[in-house]
């Protein structure tokens, strides 16, 4: 193989090579668009979330009575503010010996 061949090989791998880089970088530069970054986020939460319900339904067709127990009890701690405050009425309300007394007495 003579010096002047070798030499238009080696031009030819190198274009190639070139032209590689710049697909690499090309590719590269379009994945870290902050677009294509911001779908790649929404795509791995909606899966995530998806999945999660998935397994909730799975969790709650095998033991719906625990899930019944469990969600109840969550009901009752976030109502626990308004259910205090009609159970200390109530019990103000039966312990009071004197009745109320009607403003609009006739004595």
């Amino acid at each position: 193989m003579s010096r002047e061949n070798a030499y238009r090989e080696s031009c030819v791998r190198v274009d190639a090579a070139r032209a590689q880089l710049m697909a690499s970088a090309d590719a590269a530069k379009a994945r870290v668009a902050p677009a294509r970054l911001k779908q790649d986020v929404k795509d791995k939460i909606s899966n995530a979330a998806l999945d999660g319900v998935a397994r909730v339904a799975v969790q709650v067709q095998q033991r719906p009575v625990a899930f019944g127990a469990a969600t109840g009890a969550f009901a009752l701690f976030l109502a626990r503010r308004p259910l205090a405050a009609l159970f200390r009425r109530l019990y103000v309300r039966f312990t009071d010996p004197t009745p109320d007394i009607s403003e609009t007495d006739d004595g």
